[in-house]
């Protein structure tokens, strides 16, 4: 099982941090409490600038569910399209290659499902399996890492491919002013990333060079269901964002990680690459620390918060795909991991 290759897609609308403050000042011009936090939370999340599926202006007036939800499904599909197409480009692959694709998403819905619709777009073959996941959050990238990978070593001749839209920003709700909200409009961005993960048969017939899978884990903690995702009502969803997050990843994310290395007799000095989601700085500091980690092994998280913002289930992607651009010296092993929803951490096991 190999990840073959990673690409990214962003929407056209970029926008610095303080664009963004600025015209969320005049959506809540006349709720002082909100204005007088607003610019230190959005300070503190360290995000330098984002993407966004629509212009700023687009947002500034309530929309329903159904407005934001069909503009989900018309940015998804352009940026899905981008992402998966330049994945395959880069491995000289193409649509009728494909056996299966995962489309992974929590910030909107479609039936006919995301898969479905980028099947019609990009030609894929008619018995293309499909599988489209929702609810995982910034779990999502990896979690769908691993269930490719599931699917090429059942069939080692095939080629999985995994598709992360997130357009976090259309869940806005001017009308919103909780904490949670306030912080979540500073913090999360639009994007999308693609990975074409391929058999151990196929990566041969490619004459490949790419980091093989070496072991997936799943850990699900039990009755956290209160931390993080989404309640929705007949507005749409609204943001559920514990401060408890970090708390759970210092107490649990270092043994689970250090069980999962154990289990499969890899050593921490062999850890070359920590590919880490870049929740929000202390999620970040929460799982830098718990791994014993020091900023320079997260730099490139840091880096994509910066530069993004978190994007749900495609952040870590981004990290992935910078990581494997710098590359590392054969043998080297890798690591992802990913928290979200549920509450639940994702653990993946590369070596190049």
């Amino acid at each position: 099982m190999h990840i073959a290759a990673v690409a990214r897609a962003m929407p056209e609308h970029r926008y610095a941090q303080s664009e963004i403050t600025g015209a969320l000042r005049a959506v809540w011009s006349e709720r002082p409490s909100v204005l007088k936090r607003l610019p230190s939370l959005h300070e503190n999340v360290r995000v330098q600038s984002r993407y966004l599926a629509r212009p700023i202006g687009w947002y500034l007036d309530p929309r329903t569910f159904g407005e934001t939800n069909d503009a989900w499904i018309d940015v998804a599909q352009e940026l899905g399209e981008r992402a998966l197409g330049d994945a395959l480009g880069k491995v000289g692959l193409t649509p009728t290659d494909v056996d299966a694709i995962i489309a992974m998403s929590v910030t909107g819905i479609a039936s006919p499902s995301l898969d479905a619709r980028l099947a019609n777009r990009m030609d894929f073959r008619p018995d293309v399996k499909r599988m489209p996941i929702f609810g995982l959050g910034c779990v999502g990238g990896v979690a769908g890492i691993s269930r490719a990978a599931d699917y090429v070593k059942a069939y080692p001749d095939q080629v999985a491919v995994l598709v992360s839209v997130e357009l976090c920003s259309l869940t806005f709700h001017p009308d919103d002013c909780s904490v949670a909200n306030v912080i979540s409009v500073g913090l999360f961005g639009d994007g999308a990333a693609a990975v074409v993960v391929v058999g151990e048969e196929r990566a041969r017939k490619m004459g490949l060079k790419a980091p093989r899978i070496e072991a997936m884990r799943s850990v699900f903690y039990r009755d956290t269901e209160d931390l993080m995702g989404w309640t929705i009502d007949e507005r749409g969803f609204q943001i559920v964002l514990s401060p408890k997050v970090p708390e759970l990843a210092r107490a649990q994310l270092g043994a689970d990680a250090a069980a999962f290395l154990r289990d499969h007799g890899v050593d921490r000095d062999e850890v070359g690459a920590w590919v880490c989601h870049p929740g929000g700085p202390k999620v970040l500091e929460a799982i830098r620390d718990a791994l014993e980690l020091n900023d320079d092994d997260v730099a490139l998280s840091w880096k994509a918060l910066a530069e993004t913002g978190n994007l749900s289930s495609t952040s870590v992607l981004l990290v992935l795909e910078e990581t494997l651009a710098q590359g590392r010296a054969p043998g080297t092993a890798g690591v992802l991991i990913a928290m979200g929803p549920a509450f639940c951490s994702e653990h993946v096991l590369i070596r190049w």
